[in-house]
């Protein structure tokens, strides 16, 4: 299923990429005054034209920081001063030693986006509720959050010397390069790769991601979703055009992803998830970028956030995940060794 979705995903994008190249620069260029009086980019069959790869990268947190409770719009100096911080604080994690027994992880300033100093004049990436915090979270997802690996969805199997690790199932799905951490739907951004190429024809868009390398596929033509018995990965998504913007409705998500995730947690699974996503061209170098989450059996409201997307002049690069995954190897070589340790001391 996974390779047919892939090779669907490839021809969809060679295609949008044959449409682009065969009306030329100058089509693809064209642009038309709104009503409005704003200038928006249109494709050669007169959509709103959203393509090009997209970097999502902000030092600007999830969730609203303590520091700036009730304070929703920060300061040009203020925004700088926090995304230097932030900086500072990779730095300093570069160049502590590992903690005796592990192996380390990659350079915090050195290898990821942590060295660009950005950050929003919004105080969180989350706009509603006004607080900028996540919605309290439902009696039920308390419980399961409770028994649940943080990012994989699985519960956690206490044995004698640790969380169980018997074999690769029992370990998040972003370590078993199933579906990332920053993969969405929706989309955040992480510590690197925050990059999104989108292609367009005129009866699909193509969301293509550099992080664990998929391609979401959104039909236009209005058609319904999926049947509710057919889950996904990454749900099934449906679009169309309001006015210049991009709305993507995604359903049908499988029970084995969380209902919401972000690098460090997730809460709830899939199961009853629906992702509202849409995207708009402001101008040449920026794509403004707004999600809503809705999950009654986890949240206890809806939420919302927004952030702009800057255009990159670079390429998507190929985000080979299982290639040289000697932490996936080791993780389940680790346990082995346990056990016979554990074995040979009853």
């Amino acid at each position: 299923m996974r390779k047919r979705l892939l090779t669907r995903g490839a021809a969809i994008l060679m295609v949008a990429a044959i449409a682009s190249l065969a009306a030329g620069p100058a089509a693809a260029q064209a642009q038309q005054s709104s009503a409005g009086g704003s200038t928006t980019h249109r494709t050669p069959w007169g959509d709103p034209d959203l393509q090009g790869v997209w970097d999502r990268w902000t030092f600007t947190p999830l969730e609203r920081p303590e520091e700036f409770a009730g304070k929703d719009v920060l300061t040009d100096e203020e925004a700088a001063e926090f995304a230097q911080r932030q900086v500072q604080a990779a730095v300093t994690r570069d160049r502590e030693a590992p903690a005796a027994g592990t192996p380390g992880a990659y350079g915090e300033e050195v290898w990821t986006d942590h060295a660009h100093a950005t950050a929003l004049n919004q105080s969180s990436l989350i706009v509603e509720p006004a607080d900028g915090r996540l919605p309290a979270l439902t009696a039920a997802a308390e419980r399961r959050a409770r028994s649940h690996q943080a990012g994989g969805g699985r519960p956690v199997r206490i044995r004698v010397g640790g969380v169980g690790t018997d074999g690769p199932e029992d370990r998040g799905l972003a370590e078993r390069c199933i579906v990332g951490f920053s993969s969405g739907p929706p989309l955040l951004p992480s510590g690197y790769n925050n990059n999104m190429q989108i292609l367009q024809t005129p009866e699909f868009v193509a969301l293509a991601l550099e992080m664990v390398h998929d391609v979401r596929i959104v039909p236009l033509d209005g058609r319904p979703h999926l049947p509710s018995t057919t889950r996904q990965w990454m749900g099934d998504a449906r679009g169309y055009w309001e006015g210049d913007t991009l709305v993507v409705e995604t359903t049908n998500f499988t029970d084995k992803v969380g209902s919401f995730s972000t690098l460090n947690q997730a809460w709830g699974t899939g199961e009853y998830l629906q992702v509202t996503e849409r995207f708009t061209r402001v101008d040449e170098e920026t794509l403004l970028y707004e999600f809503t989450v809705e999950d009654p059996t986890v949240f206890s409201r809806p939420f919302a956030a927004r952030y702009p997307m800057i255009r990159s002049p670079h390429p998507l690069y190929e985000y080979a995940c299982h290639e040289g995954n000697y932490g996936l190897h080791n993780i389940l070589s680790g346990a082995r060794a346990e056990d016979r340790a554990l074995a040979g001391s009853e």
